[in-house]
This record gives structure tokens, sequence and C-alpha cells, in this order.
């Protein structure tokens, strides 16, 4: 299959390399053009063959909608739009309102995987018409994790991204439990090797995780996460989960707790932020922000 693909960053650069492992062809586009294969979406556009597919990795918002609104101008009736991005999933059903209206086919992707995607496969949460999800299914198919699971078609359009929203609510407040337990580790004389007992629950616990995971490795990097300064941005999901938790009268304590303990993390140098930031940074390559000497 034949796919274009629009940013080529952390996670998209990564996304064209594993598609193209599976045998299909991608022709990407960057604003770098270092790493881009064509020169504009125009030319992008007119390297593929019809139906097209493009598949979209900008920022959420601006960025996303100035993208959807060029390709409006671009691609012919039967071609279609993937954004896998993390817009909002009010976003997408505008968007697919305004491609649908020129008979451009509209789906919505969330993608989590990270920086180690290429290695691992990446769960995909997808939403919009069977006739569009069924077309892109070799795409999704390489993608997506080795085995039967890491792929859901979630829904109508929005579904893939309000179901990827909820799961980065619910990381949220895995990684706050986690921050948590070790500050508090950290905290007592009696312990003293903090960063073997979390290694200790990797196995046979029922707390296991990839999250755990990833919390030994930034461990074995910084042992006390001292080069870390206690600050964690919010990408904007978290706020998300909330005001849909809201308008839908559904409790979500541990998630929004963890998302106000983010917010808090802005005003004090927070010793369960350093964990925090360590987290996003290994598996999201999230920015970090040093300790000041």
């Amino acid at each position: 299959m034949q796919i274009g693909l629009i940013g080529l960053g952390k996670m998209g650069g990564n996304m064209r390399e594993r598609i193209r492992r599976a045998g299909h062809t991608v022709i990407g586009y960057d604003r770098n053009p270092e790493l881009s294969d064509v020169s504009s979406l125009t030319e992008l556009v007119g390297k593929l063959e019809a139906p097209r597919t493009i598949w979209v990795m900008v920022p959420a918002g601006a960025a996303t909608q100035s993208v959807v609104d060029e390709l409006a101008d671009l691609l012919q009736p039967g071609d279609t739009v993937v954004d896998g991005g993390n817009s909002r999933w009010t976003d997408d059903e505008k968007h697919a309102a305004e491609l649908g209206a020129k008979g451009i086919g509209f789906v919505d992707a969330g993608v989590s995987g990270g920086v180690w995607g290429l290695k691992n496969g990446y769960a995909l949460m997808v939403g919009g018409d069977t006739e569009h999800v069924e077309r892109l299914k070799p795409i999704f198919h390489a993608l997506k994790p080795e085995g039967p699971y890491g792929y859901v078609h979630a829904g109508k359009v929005g579904a893939g991204h309000f179901a990827k929203m909820v799961h980065n609510g619910i990381e949220y407040a895995m990684m706050q439990a986690y921050a948590e337990g070790w500050e508090l580790l950290e905290a007592v004389d009696s312990v003293d090797n903090v960063r073997e007992v979390f290694r200790s629950w990797q196995e046979g616990t029922v707390i296991r995780s990839w999250l755990l995971d990833l919390a030994v490795n930034a461990l074995d990097e910084d042992e006390h996460l001292h080069k870390l300064r206690g600050y964690a941005e919010d990408s904007g999901e978290g706020r998300w989960t909330v005001e849909a938790a809201i308008d839908n009268a559904v409790p979500l304590p541990a998630i929004t707790a963890s998302l106000f303990a983010r917010f808090a993390s802005r005003q004090d140098d927070s010793p369960q932020m350093k964990m925090i930031a360590a987290l996003r940074n290994q598996f999201g390559g999230h920015a970090v922000e040093s300790a000041k000497e």
C-alpha cells in the first residue's frame, strides 16, 4: 500500500520506518528538508496514486487545522486523511465535516508508543466510518505490535482520539502513584536502596508494568533523580479527560488529582514530579528541566 505521512518528528519518523519495513511505500513530508522526501504538500499529493491516503502527525490545534485546510484544497473525492496526532475529539468532528463536504474521508487515530514504537509497535485506537477504516487496515497492522492486540476500531469519528485521551488520563494517574510511592520510600531512613525496591517489583507483583520498567531505567541513569527539576508539563489530554468527566457526570478522582499535582509542581520543586518528568522523558522523549545548581 502507498501512503503519505506529514510530520516526521520523534513519532512520525519512526512510524515511517516501521511502515516501510512492513513492505509499504511511504512518502514523507516535514518542514525540515533534511527529514522530508518531498519539498511541499503539493508535491506529496502529486506523487501518490488515487485513491490517496495521507496520515498527519503534527501538533494538535492550529498546526493540524492548517494542514487539514491545505489538504482539503489538494485532495480529490475518494481520498482519505488520517489524523494521528493528539487532537481533541471535537476537532475530529469538525475536520470530518469539512473534508466530507468535498468527498474526502477522515479517520482519527490515537497512537501510543512514543519513542519505543519503532521497535515495539504502536497501540492504535481508531475512529471513523467503516469503509475508510477497512481500507487502511494494512497500515494499521504494519504499525501495531505483533500479536492479537494493539489495534481497535473504537467507533465513529472522534472515538479514536477520545479513547487515546482516556488512555493518557489513566497514564497520568499511574505515573502519579509510582511517583508518590517513590517519594515516600526516599523519605524514610529504613529503606536505603529505593532503586532496587522498584526493580524487585518488576516480576511477580500486581503493580508490574512498562511504566515501572521505565521508572527503573530512569533510576539507573540517575539513582535519586538529583539531576532533574521537579516540574512536569501536561500535554492537554489530562485536562480534556477531566472536562469530559464533568460533562458526563463521571467521577475521576485519581486522574483529576494527578492533573492537579502537575499544576502544583509549577509552584515548588516537587520530588514526585522528578519521577513524573523522568517517566515522560523515558517513554515519549519529552523535555525535562535540569535542577539548578
